[in-house]
Formats: structure tokens, sequence, C-alpha cells
């Protein structure tokens, strides 16, 4: 196949056209199609879509079994409730496991920043909520802050870091509360009420999730420390040759996850008005799992928060569902388990995919 075009002196040389295997027309396909065919293409290819439409089927299937978990009152703020703090976590977590790292001491930060929340309330009578929460905030990013510098400048596995910081930010807590709880008489009526004040149909601490997910995911798509997060956990290496300031970058994503995990405490003292040392135990895993199975690769660069917080959304909503079908507490924590060994064995085969992809695209003819 040729294209006419025409030329100098009304000549129209005949200029062949890519074929249709050749490398080129590998490369120029996607630009051919329509927006909304491109739109229609990336939302079916969506690793986000897919958990939408499993939290759905989810949510179809516990309703038809029991109408109260959705239409109900309690049973829709649940639903909407429940997954909020984890969310928050997971996209903490999602932030640093994009620089290909991982942040273990998440739940322990939240037990410290908790059981803080309801000492500063015994300890400063009338102290302003907002100061309270912004105290939080700032003490769970300064743990973020030890966890960021012992890992970049140490160069220490995250992993081995955050595992011993988990052990470590936990006694604290341990030995701070011993055998002591705050309970709800502790803290203010006006604190309180934000764990359970709706917006219209809304809880409110759900509300703040979404806003820390739309203000993540705005960093990491548009902003160029967000996108150098991802060049860095593509390629430590060469974004390291490429000039990139991986060492700041790898800090700040500790520091967010830390400061979230800070913000998730004051939201667990508002949401369930006990705090006790054992705050958070485990929540660590849950929320890693939750950006695993929304699609952040563990090996980092690619995923986003939004599959991370929608893996929250479906975990919690699992968990309430199992129950509902009478399904016991060890098979609801090995459903969860398979949830997160299938979402990386698929990422594996994702990236296996495109990979031979791109070999076949090299080796095609010009």
């Amino acid at each position: 196949m040729t294209v006419s075009r025409s030329g100098p002196g009304g000549e129209e040389p005949r200029v062949p056209a890519p074929a249709s295997g050749s490398r080129t027309a590998s490369l120029v396909a996607p630009s051919r199609m329509r927006s909304a065919q491109r739109l229609v293409h990336s939302l079916l290819a969506s690793r986000e879509v897919a958990i939408v439409a499993v939290i759905l089927a989810v949510v179809v299937t516990a309703t038809a079994m029991n109408q109260t978990f959705l239409f109900s009152a309690q049973g829709w703020r649940d639903l909407l409730l429940t997954p909020s703090l984890l969310m928050v976590l997971a996209v903490g977590s999602a932030i640093v496991i994009i620089t290909r790292n991982v942040d273990l001491s998440v739940g322990s930060v939240l037990a410290i920043t908790a059981y803080m929340t309801g000492r500063l309330f015994i300890d400063l009578p009338g102290i302003p909520i907002a100061a309270v929460v912004v105290i939080g905030v700032a003490a769970g990013a300064g743990l973020g802050l030890i966890n960021g510098l012992l890992v970049a400048f140490g160069k220490v596995p995250a992993l081995v870091v955050t595992l011993g910081t988990m052990y470590i930010y936990r006694g604290i807590v341990l030995t701070w509360a011993g055998s002591d709880r705050i309970n709800a008489s502790d803290m203010p009526g006006e604190f309180l009420r934000l764990g359970t004040l709706q917006i219209g149909s809304i809880p409110l601490l759900t509300l703040v999730a979404v806003a820390v997910l739309l203000g993540a995911a705005y960093y990491l798509s548009s902003c160029r420390g967000g996108r150098q997060m991802y060049a860095i956990g593509s390629n430590p290496e060469a974004a390291v040759l490429y000039g990139l300031p991986v060492t700041r970058r790898v800090i700040s994503a500790f520091i967010a996850s830390g400061a979230l995990a800070g913000l998730a405490g004051v939201m667990y003292a508002a949401r369930y008005g006990t705090v006790s040392a054992g705050a958070g135990t485990a929540w660590e895993l849950q929320a890693i799992g939750a950006a695993v199975i929304g699609g952040v690769a563990i090996f980092g660069g690619s995923g986003t928060v939004w599959g991370a917080a929608f893996g929250a959304v479906l975990l919690m909503t699992i968990n309430r569902t199992l129950p509902i079908m009478g399904v016991p507490d060890f098979w609801q924590r090995a459903v969860v388990g398979a949830l997160i060994i299938a979402a990386i064995v698929l990422d594996r085969w994702l990236a296996a995919r495109q990979r031979r992809r791109l070999e076949q695209v090299r080796e095609a003819p010009e």
C-alpha cells in the first residue's frame, strides 16, 4: 500500500506506508484510535476498574443474602466508614512502595498517635481539636522521617529498617500505655462526634479519606516530585545517573507515609473512642495488602493510590461479607491471603507480557 503526496512541480511521489507489522505501525497504532476508543480501551485494561467491579459484585452478593448490609442507615454508614482508616494507611503505603521501598511501621505509628491523642485531651484539658490533629500528623511525620533517614543514608533495605522501627515504636507505646486504656469519657464529646458525624449521608471520616486520596493522586500524577517517585521505583540506579533527587524523594515518601499514619491514629481515636497499646496491630500488613491488590507493584515504579484505596475498600468489604455467608474466621484470612498472592502473580504476568511486546516491537522490521 502506498500514500500519494504532492511534491514540488506537481509531482506526486509514491511514499510507502508503514506495513502493519512494522515497528512504526506498532508504535503509532494507539494514536490512530479515536479518543472515545482509547478511553474505553484504557478503562477495560484498568486494574482499578476491575477492583470496583469486584467490590460491586461483593456488595450485591452480600445484600442479596442480607438486605440490611446496604439498605439500612447503619449498613450504608458502615460500608463507607469502615474502610476509611485503612484507605488512609494504604495511600501512604502505596507512596512508599512506588519508590521500591516498604513501610512496616505504619500500624505502630498509628498506635502511638492514637494513644497520644487521648493523652493530649487528658493532660491538656481544653486543647483545640485542630491542634491535636496537627500534633498527631506531625508526630507521625517525625517517625516517618526517622525511617526515611535510616533507609536513605544508612543504605539499609527498607524492609529491615521498618521491621525494626515497627517493634521499637510498638515498644514505646506499650511502655507508655502499659495496661492503661484511653476511654471515651477521657475525650471531649466534640471530638468523638467527628467519628460519627455525617455530611448528608457520607461520614466525615470517609470524606477525609477521600480528600487524602485526591491530594495524593494529584501529586503523584501531576507534580514533578510524584513523577520522579515513579522513575526512582522503576530503576533507582538510572534515576541516580539521570540526576534525580533520589534521597530527597525517598525520605519524602516515608514522611508522607508516617504523616498519614499519624492522621489515621487521630481518626482511630475519634472512630472507636477507646485506645489501648494494641491499637493498629497488623494493620501494616492490611495496608500493604490493599496496595498490592490495588495494582501497586511490590517491586515499585507502577500502580496508583486509587488502586490502593479501592483495594482497602475491597478488603474491608470482604471482611464484612464473609461472616454473613457463614465463613469461619480462618477462611476469611485465607481469602485475603489468596487475593494478595493472586495480585502479585497477575502483576508479574502483566509485566512479562509487556516486556515481550516491547521486544517484538524492537525486533520488527523498519
